[in-house]
């Protein structure tokens, strides 16, 4: 309770800092997929490849900012934050309502073993992997791969689940319509102007983002040392902190990405603007033991695939985990 109180004076919304961070965000990813466009276009990949890098990370730079928005937690008031929600969602592919309703629920139930429907990457416990028959434990083995998970995960979740989200009959069966039917004038716009070239440029740049936006909510609470318990004996703040994970790849990477790379104090107090994670981690490690993760320990955690409740780690499968010990062993 001590470190949420002190997160609290981070919350203060700017409605300049909000107009900063998200119009140049905007301009970014227009000027990127115009120049992407028109370079595939013409031939120039020199030109092609980079705008395309970059309008893949505009977008997940912009995915993260209408996450803020869901949050209510860009702009100064309600109305700014949906105004905006409802706008810049065609151009990142998540309905806004369907979204935050969803996120909302996986906040609310952060490091709960009894709520994974509600996390993003679904992880198995050690238990459940002994239980399970071939068939499932082969499903579960492609899917936690990363060639699998990240690149295939990336184009089924913004091509085909996003266009009817999960609870979206709940939250409003109009609303996500309305979104579908905006990404079809969307492509339809691009047709009209470059043919399918404009088409198919913009969408192999959405699916790039994707790639890096599923790589980023993997290591948001996958890695080495992070926390998972069943209710009752559940601690939210240990969930939140323990569970979430700080990227430490350095500040131009947490720009590029609107600072979700401070995942661990955004669960604890998630009505930190984006624009104040950064100086709210930096502030509060002056303090309170807060671990990052290096590139190093983030490749490392995509060889993590089970949480064994027993020794409460992430640890790899089981075949892996033998070898591992039989290694220590040896030495």
């Amino acid at each position: 309770m001590e470190l949420r109180k002190a997160l609290r004076a981070y919350t203060k919304k700017d409605n300049r800092l909000a107009y900063l961070s998200l119009l140049s965000n905007i301009a970014i990813y227009a000027l990127s997929a115009v120049t992407a466009i028109l370079a595939v276009g013409q031939g120039d990949w020199l030109v092609a490849v980079p705008a395309i890098v970059v309008l893949a990370f505009a977008g997940v730079r912009l995915y993260v900012l209408q996450h803020d928005l869901g949050h209510l937690s860009l702009f100064e008031t309600k109305a700014q934050n949906q105004f905006w929600g409802y706008v810049v969602s065609p151009f990142t592919f998540a309905a806004y309502p369907q979204m935050t309703y969803n996120h909302n629920l996986h906040h609310a139930y952060v490091g709960d073993l009894n709520e994974r429907h509600t996390t993003e990457i679904y992880t198995m416990t050690v238990a459940e992997w002994e239980q399970a028959g071939f068939w499932e434990r082969l499903y579960y083995r492609l899917y936690r791969h990363p060639a699998v998970l990240i690149p295939v995960g990336s184009f089924w979740t913004y091509f085909f689940v996003y266009r009817w989200p999960k609870n979206a009959g709940k939250v409003g069966v109009k609303a996500i319509l309305a979104h579908n039917l905006a990404i079809l004038a969307v492509f339809g716009g691009l047709y009209a102007w470059q043919g399918w070239s404009g088409v198919f440029t913009f969408a192999f740049a959405i699916w790039l983002g994707g790639c890096i936006g599923v790589a980023l909510v993997y290591l948001q609470h996958n890695f080495e040392g992070t926390w998972w318990d069943r209710r009752p004996d559940l601690d939210f703040e240990r969930a939140a902190i323990q569970g979430g994970s700080c990227l430490d790849f350095g500040w131009v990477f947490d720009e590029m990405v609107a600072n979700i790379t401070k995942h661990d104090i955004h669960h604890l107090v998630a009505a930190i603007p984006s624009y104040r994670l950064r100086a709210a981690h930096r502030e509060l490690e002056k303090t309170h033991e807060l671990r990052r993760i290096s590139f190093g320990e983030a490749l490392h955690a995509f060889t993590l695939r089970l949480w064994d409740e027993e020794a409460e780690n992430l640890v790899p499968f089981p075949k892996q985990r033998r070898l591992k010990a039989h290694e220590v062993g040896a030495q």
